[in-house]
Formats: C-alpha cells, sequence, structure tokens
C-alpha cells in the first residue's frame, strides 16, 4: 500500500480498474432540490428528484462506501454515530466542522471555498462568473462581500444566504467525471456541450489552477483550444468545429492508451486536438476513438460500457456485436433500407502511423484487444451485457446506468439496485452481489474487509439517483489509481 503522504499528494491514473486511493466526488446540493419540470430538460435532467431521499437513503451510502476503501479511519467504527445524526448529515457538508474531511475522498465544494479565502482569486473567480451570468452590478458587488463558504454555495446552488436565487443551479456538478480526466500524470479538462455546465467548468479551472493540493500540476493541465478563427466562423459552419468535451467520454485503459467518444457531448474536432495534444506531449501513443449514435439514450461512451476487470467488461447488447447478429435474423432488415441504423463506429491511432489507423468492427473487439495485448490480462475477455441480453431490460437498465459503473479495485464495482437482470448475469459470471448497507455492516462487524473482497458487485438505493442520468462512474473523478 502507498504511503499516506505519497497518497495525498499524487495525482496519477493509468487505467480503469486499479486501486482507488483518491477520488474527487460532489455530495448532492441544494441547487438538485430545486430543479423545475419546466427546466429539467435544459438542466440536463430527466425528472424532478426528491433531494432529501437521494441523499440520506442514496448518495450518503456511496460516500461511506468510498471512505471504507480509501480512508477507512474516518469511518470505521462510527457508521452507527454517523447514521443516527443523518438528519442533519453534518458529517456530509463540507461547510461543516463536523464535516469528514479527507484528503482522498474530496468534494470540489470544499476545495473552492479554500481557494477564495484568496481575495485576488475570489475577486477574478466572481467577476468570471458575473459575466456568464450576466449578472447586474449589485448582485456582483455583494458576492464579493460573502464569506469564502457562504460564496461557495452561492456559486453552486445559485442561492444567496436570504435564499433569494439569483443564477439557475448547476445539479450536474454531482458528475465530477465530466469536469477533468486523469490521464497518467496530467490532467485533461472538458469544455461542456451545454449552457447548463459552462459554471461547472469555469469553478473547476479555478480549483486545478488555484488550490494548492494541484500546484505542482499547473504544467501538466490540458485545456483544448478552440480552432483557430473559430469566431470569425459563419454560424453555419461553427457546428463543424465546435470544440466540446466532457469526461464521460474518455477513459485511460492502460499508460499508453487513450478511449474516447465522440458523441452528442464530445465533438469529433475536440477529438482531433486532444489526439493532437496527447502525441505532441507524448502522453500517450494510443488513441481510439469510438463514434455513438448522437442521441440522449447514451451521451457518452461510459454509458453503454465500463471496465469490470482486466478481462471483463459491463456493456449494452443492442451496440455490441450481439446487437448486430439479432439485426442479420430479422429478415425484414434485409427488406428496409429507411429503417435508421445505431451502429458504432471504431478507429485506432497509433502515434507516428496516424495515417495507417486501425478499425475495429465491434465493441467487444475493442475490448478485448485492450485486456489481452494492452493489458496482458491472459485470459480470454468476458462481457456481462446490460439486462442480461433479455429484450427489454437491456435498454431499460442502460438507461438506469447499468453500463455505468465504478471500479474501486480490480474486479470490485459501485452500481445501482434497480438494475435486477444486469446483476443476474453479474451473477452468472461469477460475481457476488450485495447492497451497500449489507456490505457497510459487514465492513463493520469485522465480517469482511476491502482487502479481501473480489469479484463483487456493490448496488447502491437508486430510486433518486437514477433519475439523473449517471451511474457510480460519472458520479466520480479518480485522481490516484494503484498501477496494474
Amino acid at each position: 500500500m502507498q504511503s499516506d503522504k505519497k497518497t495525498a499528494n499524487q495525482v496519477h491514473v493509468t487505467s480503469e480498474v486499479g486501486t482507488l486511493r483518491k477520488v474527487m466526488i460532489h455530495s448532492p446540493d441544494s441547487g438538485l432540490g430545486k430543479v423545475v419540470p419546466s427546466k429539467a430538460q435544459d438542466w440536463l435532467f430527466e425528472d424532478i428528484v426528491h433531494l432529501d431521499t437521494m441523499r440520506r437513503g442514496e448518495y450518503d451510502y456511496f460516500v461511506k462506501l468510498l471512505l471504507y476503501f480509501l480512508d477507512r479511519d474516518k469511518v470505521k467504527g462510527k457508521l452507527k454515530e454517523i447514521d443516527a445524526l443523518a438528519n442533519q448529515r453534518n458529517f456530509y457538508k463540507p461547510e461543516h466542522p463536523d464535516y469528514f474531511n479527507s484528503n482522498k475522498v474530496i468534494d470540489p465544494q470544499y476545495l473552492l471555498a479554500h481557494i477564495l479565502e484568496n481575495e485576488s482569486v475570489k475577486t477574478r473567480l466572481v467577476a468570471s462568473v458575473c459575466a456568464v451570468e450576466r449578472c447586474s452590478y449589485t448582485i456582483h458587488e455583494q458576492l464579493l462581500t460573502l464569506p469564502p463558504t457562504e460564496l461557495t454555495k452561492t456559486l453552486i446552488s445559485g442561492t444567496m444566504p436570504d435564499k433569494s436565487m439569483i443564477f439557475a443551479p448547476i445539479p450536474n456538478f454531482i458528475f465530477t467525471r465530466d469536469i477533468g480526466i486523469v490521464i497518467n500524470d496530467h490532467i485533461l479538462l472538458n469544455k461542456p456541450a451545454k449552457i447548463a455546465r459552462t459554471r461547472e467548468a469555469l469553478l473547476t479551472q479555478y480549483i486545478f489552477y488555484n488550490h494548492p493540493v494541484f500546484k505542482d500540476l499547473r504544467d501538466k493541465i490540458i485545456e483544448i483550444p478552440e480552432s483557430e478563427h473559430h469566431f470569425l466562423l459563419p454560424d453555419g459552419e461553427k457546428d463543424s468545429k465546435s470544440v466540446t468535451l466532457e469526461g464521460g467520454d474518455v477513459m485511460i485503459v492502460s499508460p499508453d492508451h487513450l478511449v474516447i467518444g465522440c458523441s452528442e457531448r464530445t465533438s469529433p474536432y475536440a477529438v482531433n486536438q486532444v489526439i493532437k495534444i496527447l502525441f505532441d506531449k507524448n502522453i500517450v501513443n494510443k488513441v481510439s476513438v469510438v463514434w455513438i449514435p448522437k442521441k440522449r439514450d447514451y451521451m457518452h461512451i461510459d454509458t453503454i460500457f465500463t471496465q469490470v476487470k482486466k478481462d471483463v467488461w459491463v456493456l449494452l447488447g443492442s451496440l455490441s456485436r450481439y446487437g448486430e447478429e439479432m439485426e442479420k435474423q430479422d429478415l425484414m432488415e434485409s427488406l428496409m433500407d429507411t429503417k435508421v441504423k445505431d451502429r458504432l463506429k471504431i478507429i485506432q491511432f497509433i502515434k507516428g502511423k496516424e495515417d495507417k489507423p486501425i478499425h475495429f468492427e465491434y465493441l467487444e473487439d475493442l475490448l478485448s484487444a485492450i485486456s489481452e495485448n494492452d493489458l496482458k490480462s491472459g485470459k480470454p475477455t468476458r462481457f456481462v451485457y446490460s439486462g442480461n441480453n433479455e429484450f427489454p431490460f437491456g435498454a431499460r437498465e442502460q438507461w438506469t446506468d447499468s453500463c455505468n459503473l465504478l471500479a474501486l479495485k480490480e474486479g470490485v464495482v459501485v452500481g445501482y439496485d434497480r438494475n435486477d437482470k444486469t446483476a443476474e448475469a453479474f451473477k452468472q459470471t461469477g460475481f457476488t452481489v450485495i447492497g451497500a448497507a449489507e456490505l457497510l455492516g459487514k465492513f463493520e462487524n469485522g465480517e469482511t474487509s476491502p482487502e479481501e473482497l473480489e469479484n463483487t458487485l456493490i448496488l447502491l438505493p437508486s430510486a433518486e439517483l437514477s433519475r439523473a442520468r449517471g451511474g457510480s462512474h460519472c458520479m466520480s473523478m479518480p485522481l490516484l489509481r494503484e498501477s496494474i
């Protein structure tokens, strides 16, 4: 195990499944409780959520799991005490003296309050936010009078201490995967596709450039530039050269190999820019680009596949080899040319051979190559399909994030309890499936420990979390993983 000092300071990720040592998450804030039906889709939600249930009944289990795996002293032997005060939730509030305050499970809200103690940073950030949100001069001046903790809450929730709402909340801030991705020892910051996430990206930029925990990384932060003279292009041509990228479309699968999605949220031009930068800086030497249908069903590549072990992946069958085979069995398919096909396109670029890209026909082919060639798994690659590939459960459970899993260590992943058929598929693949509450109880009574756990799917309560259209992979930004 790595030392506490090294764990506290290092930022380094070389895989999707190495043992997680440091992660950034954001607990649901009051802004989530302000999503109204008329604005839900504008704010990228499919439905309104019940905030208290989402927090106490669901997300808090996620926090306790992460702490048990990454910073055990914060929770071991204390769960009954924490749960007894669940109504107050002070343990989970970055602004409260009773906050768990881990240097391994980090909330950007806590970091933001810290940097706002610097008057220069505070002045610049408030001016930037007010410009983006078109605030009045009066609001601008009022924000500058707020202490760092209150200002932080206002910048995230959009609500002043007197409960007046001065701009929209940023409810997607719980999806920290999208704000940035660690690629080896570099950090790639996002360029959100939706206006609703602009302030989110701005706050993140200030955190990474100004917080002491990232002080040694300033020359390793990657921001994707707009196309040259983008502002001079006619409106009709801007879309083809738009630069948008979100972290759910980026996976570092081995030290030399990045997988990046081209989706409704990540543009081809941004992908092109990322490849150029990564190759020029010698950060990786291989990038696989996965084009997915630009549909709300999918959003990012991590909604259709994530990694479980070196040799195990979970994925959506309808966009895989399996889905292709099912279409071939449909005789009507050959008689109709009007049906729109939702097919993947996969191309791999290798540094120095960019003019000779490698094409993969199926998603399984790419994932098998990663497992067997990049990660040297030494075993045939296995696939767990959403909904166990049973109609209509594959699509239903993918919608509620059956393919969006976070690996706490190789073979131990976190998913949602509502995806029953996918859990069944995991059992058939030899995995243990257990609820988060039950597992935490076993940790507390000494029946097992995170070190002993292997081949396990941990299920979070998810009635409200799933309404936000993001799973545990979306809700986490790994900052440090052990190499595998």
